[in-house]
C-alpha cells in the first residue's frame, strides 16, 4: 500500500488535482444541491458500534459467502458509468483489482469497457448491471452476451425512471467525448497527465453498447440515441420476463421501499441492493442506510440484502453490515483510487478498505462478518 495516501479522503484530494473539473464534478456530484450525496455518508457515520474487550477472541475473518461463492471481503466495486471519462482505462483497472483481491466487480451497461473485455480480465467472475432497454431485442442480446461471457449475477437498475437534474453536468456539457467548450479546453490544458493518458488510451466509448450505436452520430444525436434506448421504468412485467430468461442470480438495485421489495421478492429475485444511485437522482430522498435498517428487519431471512451509497471507509462497511446488509458495494471510492494513482489505484483502495475493516472487527471483538449486528448500538440502548 502506498503510505502517502492511506485513506479514501486523501485519494480523493489527489484525484481532484489530477482531473479536469468537469470529470471530477461528474464523479462527486449528485443532483440539484448534492444534499443526498452528503446525507448518505453522514447517516452511516451516525451509527455506533459497541466493543467487547474481556471475552475470548480468536481473530477476525472478513471471508464472506454470497450466492454460492466465497469472497475475501464483504464489499465489491459498484457499477459506474463513464469511468473512462474520469480516468482512462479505470474500468479495466478496477476489474483487475477486484479479481486480484477476490471481490466482485460489477460492470455498467454504460461503462467504458465491454462485457467481453471485463470477462477476460476477471475470468468470467463479474456482475453485469443492466439498464433495461426499451427494445426487448436489445435486452435479449445483452443478456446473451453476459451469459456467454460467464456472468453469473445480473443486476437490474430500478432507481433511474427519469433523467436526473444535475446542474454541474448541465454547466459542463458532459458527454463522451467531453464537449470542447472553452471552459473544458482550459480545464484539460491544466491537467496534462490526464490528457496524455486519454490520448494513449484512445477516446472513451460506451464499449458494451458500441455494436448497437449507428455510425457517424455527432454528440447531440448520440445523446438522443442513448436517451431513447434506455428511457422508461423497470416494471413487474419487465422483471418477470428477465427472471424467466436469466438462469443466474438476479438482483434488483435501487430498492428503498418495502412495497417494491415485496414485488421483487414475489417475482423471485435473489437479492436486493438498497441504493439511491449515489444520491444522484433524488435530493429529497432518504439516505440508503435508513431504508436498509427497515428492510433488514422484515426481509433479512427472505432475500439477500446489500447496500451501496455513501460508503467511504472500512468503518462505513462495518456500520452498514451491522445495520443489516449482507454485502456492500462502493462506486466513488474505487474511482478516487484509479483517478489518483492510475493502474495501482484499485489495489490501493481495496487494501485500505480491508485494513480498516479488519481493525474495526478486531477492536470490537467481532470474529465473523455475520456477527457485526451484535455490536450495533440501537437507539433504545443509548450511546
Amino acid at each position: 500500500m502506498d503510505s502517502r495516501y492511506p485513506s479514501i479522503e486523501m485519494l480523493a484530494d489527489r484525484a481532484k488535482k489530477r482531473m479536469p473539473g468537469f470529470a471530477y464534478d461528474y464523479l462527486t456530484g449528485g443532483c440539484f444541491s448534492d444534499i443526498n450525496v452528503a446525507r448518505n455518508t453522514q447517516d452511516i457515520r451516525a451509527i455506533q458500534l459497541r466493543p467487547n474487550y474481556l471475552r475470548d477472541f480468536n481473530g477476525a475473518s472478513q471471508t464472506t459467502h454470497l450466492f454460492g461463492k466465497t469472497y475475501d471481503s464483504p464489499f465489491g466495486i459498484a457499477p459506474v458509468g463513464l469511468q473512462g471519462l474520469m480516468w482512462p482505462k479505470s474500468c479495466e483497472i478496477l476489474a483487475q483489482a477486484a479479481k486480484q483481491h477476490n471481490v466482485p466487480f460489477c460492470l455498467s451497461t454504460v461503462g467504458t469497457s465491454s462485457i467481453e473485455t471485463i470477462a477476460e480480465i476477471t475470468e468470467g467472475d463479474f456482475w453485469f448491471q443492466l439498464y433495461h432497454p426499451t427494445q426487448n431485442q436489445l435486452r435479449d442480446q445483452l443478456l446473451e452476451r453476459a451469459a456467454q461471457a460467464g456472468c453469473k449475477t445480473l443486476v437490474l437498475l430500478a432507481d433511474t425512471p427519469t433523467f436526473a437534474y444535475r446542474p454541474k453536468e448541465i454547466r459542463n456539457g458532459l458527454s463522451i467525448p467531453p464537449q470542447m467548450t472553452l471552459r473544458n479546453i482550459l480545464q484539460i490544458a491544466g491537467h496534462p497527465r490526464w490528457a496524455l493518458e486519454q490520448l494513449l488510451a484512445g477516446q472513451p466509448e460506451f464499449k458494451t453498447m458500441k455494436p448497437y450505436i449507428p455510425d457517424g452520430l455527432n454528440m447531440q444525436h448520440l445523446g438522443l440515441f442513448m436517451d431513447k434506448t434506455f428511457s422508461g421504468r423497470l416494471t413487474e412485467d419487465k422483471i418477470k420476463a428477465i427472471r424467466d430468461q436469466w438462469q443466474g442470480n438476479l438482483v434488483i438495485k435501487g430498492i428503498v421501499n418495502p412495497d417494491d421489495a415485496e414485488i421483487a421478492i414475489r417475482l423471485g429475485v435473489d437479492g436486493l441492493i438498497v441504493s439511491n444511485h449515489g444520491g444522484r437522482q433524488l435530493d429529497s430522498g432518504e439516505s440508503t442506510i435508513k431504508p436498509l435498517t427497515a428492510l433488514a428487519e422484515k426481509y433479512s431471512d427472505t432475500v439477500t440484502l446489500m447496500m451501496d451509497g455513501g460508503i467511504r471507509s472500512g468503518a462505513d462497511v462495518a456500520s452498514t453490515l451491522a445495520s443489516g446488509a449482507k454485502f456492500t458495494f462502493l462506486g466513488r471510492a474505487p474511482m478516487f483510487g484509479a483517478c489518483a494513482l492510475g493502474a495501482e489505484g484499485g489495489n490501493q483502495v481495496l487494501e485500505i478498505l480491508k485494513r480498516q475493516l479488519q481493525q474495526v472487527m478486531e477492536q470490537v471483538g467481532c470474529e465473523q462478518i455475520t456477527d457485526l449486528p451484535k455490536h450495533l448500538i440501537t437507539q433504545t440502548m443509548g450511546s
